[in-house]
């Protein structure tokens, strides 16, 4: 069964680091494209990063450009996203998605405060 399993998430002050995972089953994550949204209060979900495959090209959000990092490990069915340099703004739940297929998982919440 199709199923999306984000985590990694917590609180981090300003300046700090966090990798969240995103472990897929019931699907191969190594057929598809694969992005991360993230959600803050009040605002609509947003595109944060997308690796592509089979190239393996990456796509982010100006915000955060040259901050974040996604990669993938096929072996491991599973997407990441290295975060860094983190701000207030990153503040958000953050959700993977396989391009094309329609489910997202739970969600994992970052909070970026001093």
């Amino acid at each position: 069964q199709v199923q999306l399993v984000e985590s990694g998430g917590g609180l981090v002050q300003p300046g700090g680091s966090l990798r969240l995972s995103c472990v897929a089953s019931g699907f191969r994550l190594r057929w598809y494209n694969m992005s991360w949204y993230r959600q803050a209060p009040g605002k609509e979900r947003e595109l944060v990063a997308r690796i592509d495959t089979p190239s393996g090209n990456t796509n982010y959000a100006d915000s955060v450009k040259g901050r974040f990092t996604i990669s993938r490990d096929n072996a491991k069915n599973s997407v990441y996203l290295q975060m860094n340099s983190v701000q207030p703004d990153d503040t958000a739940v953050y959700y993977c998605r396989a391009n094309g297929l329609a489910y997202w998982g739970q969600g994992t919440q970052v909070t970026v405060s001093s």
